[in-house]
């Protein structure tokens, strides 16, 4: 299942909506990772922007992987403009096992950081500024060479 929001999410009903359309589905482990803007070099927000269909295909790989394991991936993301202290991104594994989930968590949220599509802003005095610093080229993309 992958969202997308305009605006800051609101975790809790994000997450309680996977908690109970998955609940009864005999996972024993529900792991999150919530990601919040913090405050930091004078910005005020950080803004997003998605090319959504490459997005799709990425998860959507993920999300075979992890079927062939009985591991189900769960993300939400925004897009535009998100202030300090809100959350822009948030995701779930779950599966039978803790150990499992625990160990895809930090997988999927590392593939994330590093091959999704979406393009960060720092948000300062009212401009949005390409985080470049904080980017990562993903393969086969030349926006960053």
């Amino acid at each position: 299942m992958l969202s997308l929001h305009q605006n800051e999410l609101n975790v809790q009903e994000i997450f309680n909506g996977w908690y109970i359309n998955n609940n009864h589905k005999n996972y024993g482990a529900f792991i999150s990772f919530v990601g919040i803007v913090r405050s930091e070099n004078d910005i005020e927000a950080l803004s997003f922007d998605i090319y959504e269909s490459i997005l799709q295909k990425w998860f959507n790989d993920w999300k075979q992987k992890l079927e062939k394991e009985n591991v189900l991936v769960c993300m939400a993301h925004s897009i535009g403009d998100v202030k300090i202290n809100e959350s822009s991104f948030c995701c779930a594994i779950l599966s039978k096992q803790r150990k499992q989930a625990l160990k895809y968590i930090d997988l999927f949220v590392e593939d994330f950081k590093a091959n999704a599509p979406i393009w960060k802003y720092d948000v300062i005095n009212s401009k949005r500024i390409y985080a470049k610093s904080r980017s990562h080229q993903i393969d086969g993309s030349g926006i960053l060479a």
